[in-house]
């Protein structure tokens, strides 16, 4: 359905969930992958051609900085970028009346400012180029209030949305465009809790209009489209992934 032929795309939080997802994906069509992790690389990858796995803590600019600049010694440049990595710190990340603001941070650092890294290592590559795509993940949690509140997370997210409408406005003369997956409850390593408790999965799958919870197929196919050539009319927006449930009042 996509081509990416001659494509080269980093994509941080490869090391499994929707990021690894994407990855193999990407490189299905044709795309020469950077994967980055804090994590060991995943099985799926042990055989796998036209990808670099290297573990980065993404938290860490000149991490960062020194893996693109591999993966542009190795593929010829950056194409595309996938912002995947986050973390969802159940019991940890709480109201912002009772949190600890070292986690506080920890939690932007890694959720929003690796965004940041991510962005200024791989523009002056698109740029040379001739162009680009970016797309990163937030969360409908920032859409909308929580009874258990994890503000670090939802203020780091909704971060994320107003950094890239802003990347897409700078960028556009550059022909890189910059959009946002927006997902709902999906069954992934982070909702890791849902494996031992199948009821509470079932009782999320039973508000969503549409009877389930998302899989990560379903984000990597819409972070597939903004990311290929069928989306270059389309920047500086949002795609929600969620099975309805923001349609509900």
């Amino acid at each position: 359905m996509f081509d990416f032929s001659e494509k080269v795309a980093v994509v941080s939080g490869a090391g499994g969930g929707m990021g690894l997802q994407l990855s193999l994906d990407l490189v299905a069509a044709g795309a020469k992958v950077l994967m980055m992790d804090i994590k060991p690389p995943p099985k799926q990858i042990t055989n796998l051609n036209d990808t670099l796995y290297l573990s980065v803590d993404i938290t860490d600019e000149q991490a960062v900085l020194h893996a693109t600049e591999r993966a542009i010694s190795t593929f010829g440049g950056v194409d595309l970028l996938a912002n995947v990595a986050g973390a969802l710190w159940f019991g940890r990340d709480q109201s912002a009346l009772d949190i600890n603001l070292g986690v506080w941070d920890q939690v932007l650092n890694i959720n929003l400012k690796s965004c940041v890294h991510l962005s200024r290592a791989v523009v002056p590559s698109m740029q040379a180029r001739g162009g680009g795509a970016m797309v990163h993940f937030s969360t409908i949690q920032c859409m909308r209030g929580d009874a258990a509140p994890q503000d670090a997370y939802q203020a780091a997210k909704a971060g994320v949305i107003a950094l890239s409408k802003s990347l897409a406005i700078q960028l556009g003369d550059n022909q890189i465009r910059s959009n946002v997956i927006v997902p709902g409850p999906c069954e992934s390593p982070m909702q890791a809790r849902w494996d031992s408790d199948p009821a509470s999965k079932n009782a999320v799958a039973s508000i969503v209009p549409l009877g389930r919870v998302g899989q990560v197929t379903d984000m990597s196919a819409a972070a597939l489209f903004l990311l290929s050539n069928q989306a270059s009319f389309i920047t500086g927006t949002e795609l929600v992934v969620d099975g309805g449930l923001l349609a509900l009042p």
